[in-house]
């Protein structure tokens, strides 16, 4: 199971992306679902979407971005606004079905994917 990134690349500070996640031919809208992001050295979780539509996010991230999801689309969503040169990183979306749904969590659930680049410039 693969689940796929689009979306990254590169803005000036205070731009927006928009990021999405599907997985092709399987559902996880029933799941957890989240981003992370790596830094060389350091990861963090950014945000979740528990099943019941619940999000939380990372106090980095909180008031500038938006996780969502689309059933019908079979895809989640991280809308980023305000971005700041320090929100560059390799971002992933994830999905788990046992593990706590919480941002702090999202880069060891089971299915993650190969990541898209976001860099913010100054």
């Amino acid at each position: 199971v693969q689940l796929v990134e689009s979306g990254g690349g590169s803005v000036q500070a205070g731009g927006s992306l928009t990021l999405s996640c599907v997985a092709p031919g399987y559902t996880f809208m029933t799941y957890c679902m989240g981003w992370f992001r790596r830094y060389p050295g350091k990861r963090e979780g950014v945000a979740v979407v528990d099943r019941d539509g619940g999000t939380e996010y990372a106090d980095s991230v909180k008031g500038r971005f938006t996780i969502s999801k689309d059933a019908g689309k079979n895809t989640l969503y991280l809308q980023m606004n305000s971005l700041k040169p320090e929100d560059t990183a390799m971002y992933y979306c994830a999905a788990d079905w046992s593990k706590l749904c919480r941002p702090s969590y999202t880069y060891d659930f089971a299915y993650s994917g190969q990541g898209t680049q976001v860099t913010v410039s100054s």
